[in-house]
């Protein structure tokens, strides 16, 4: 029965990933249920009944409806969205210190954003220009990376996302310094550093189809994904065309990426944080950290932005709280080096 299964996965490891599995998707369930009760309005667990049975105070309907519950599916989707792709990238790369930024696809998508705010664009505009920047940013990297043929292909892509999230990054402040300090400046440095604050129902539901097109190939690919660690030529001799599979997992979690960053700005160190913690958890198999992940990912964003909205009288951005959990954890990773990724 091991033989059928994927490298390095046995009856018994999908026995604890299922266990691990079940108690993330409980402990989810608890933690979804206290950002529901926790807000600066407080509500019971008796107005969400009302509200489903249209008997609630119009203010409480407005609540619920166009704010809390909003804000809690764009922070389990934005945060599963992120760590999947950030599983993705670290399994591609064989590196635990990738992360979706590699690429340039938050720095394109930023620079989209930015663009936007400072023409002074509707807000729907603003979101579709961030994920056509964080789409193009990728584009670019990749052919850059095909037209260079001296190299590791894999370092040559890498370095081409550093260079092009750079260059990125310098126009953006660019766009900072032109920009009106009185209303356009503040509202770029808020989008800049992550936040929820302002979603809406209308701004959740266009993003799902990016999230569901980017995602679905990665959990319909994900054992293939494995076989990548045996070297391209053993792939092939098992029917899987290791180029064209690098191809698809780079769309597909740019995609992800690049649609979540449209509505929650830049939020930083989720995917390199969670998909490690993942690999601990049950061990370096794709088709089951990939799962782990999302469960990882959404929980943990839905966590950190309810303290964001909770622990002070005013909104904390995201990115500020990412990256106070992120650093230190990232410290720790580069002490470890890259055992268990040999």
């Amino acid at each position: 029965m091991e033989q059928r299964l994927s490298p390095g996965v046995t009856p018994a490891s999908r026995w604890h990933a299922g266990r691990v599995l079940s108690l993330l998707a409980i402990a989810l369930g608890l933690l979804a249920a206290f950002a529901l009760l926790s807000g600066p309005y407080p509500l019971t667990p008796r107005d969400y009944l009302d509200a489903f049975g249209g008997q609630a105070p119009p203010r409480v309907e407005s609540v619920i409806w166009q704010i809390r519950l909003p804000r809690i599916v764009a922070a389990l989707m934005v945060g599963g969205a992120l760590a999947a792709a950030g599983a993705a990238y670290q399994m591609l790369f064989r590196n635990p210190l990738v992360s979706p930024d590699i690429l340039g696809v938050s720095a394109g998508a930023g620079l989209g954003a930015v663009t936007g705010i400072y023409l002074s664009l509707p807000v729907a505009a603003i979101q579709g220009m961030a994920f056509a920047g964080g789409i193009a940013a990728v584009t670019a990297v990749v052919l850059i990376a095909k037209s260079v043929e001296r190299g590791d292909p894999t370092l040559v892509l890498v370095l081409s996302g550093v260079v092009l999230g750079a260059l990125a990054g310098a126009a953006t402040s660019l766009l900072k310094v032109l920009a009106d300090p009185y209303d356009q400046l503040p509202a770029i440095t808020f989008w800049l550093l992550g936040s929820l604050a302002a979603i809406t129902p209308e701004d959740v539901l266009p993003v799902l189809p990016g999230v569901f097109l980017g995602l679905m190939p990665l959990f319909l690919l994900r054992w293939r994904v494995n076989l990548l660690t045996l070297g391209d030529e053993e792939a092939l001799a098992l029917g899987v065309n290791a180029p064209r599979l690098r191809l698809v997992i780079i769309v597909a979690a740019t995609l992800v990426t690049a649609a979540v960053v449209a509505i929650a700005g830049v939020v930083g160190w989720v995917g390199l944080v969670v998909p490690h913690i993942a690999r601990m958890l049950v061990g370096p198999s794709f088709g089951i950290v990939l799962p782990v992940s999302v469960l990882l990912g959404a929980g943990y964003l839905l966590l950190v932005d309810t303290l964001a909205r909770t622990l002070t009288g005013a909104e904390i951005p995201l990115g500020i709280l990412t990256a106070v959990i992120g650093a230190p954890f990232f410290i720790w990773l580069l002490a470890r080096g890259r055992r268990g990724w040999s």
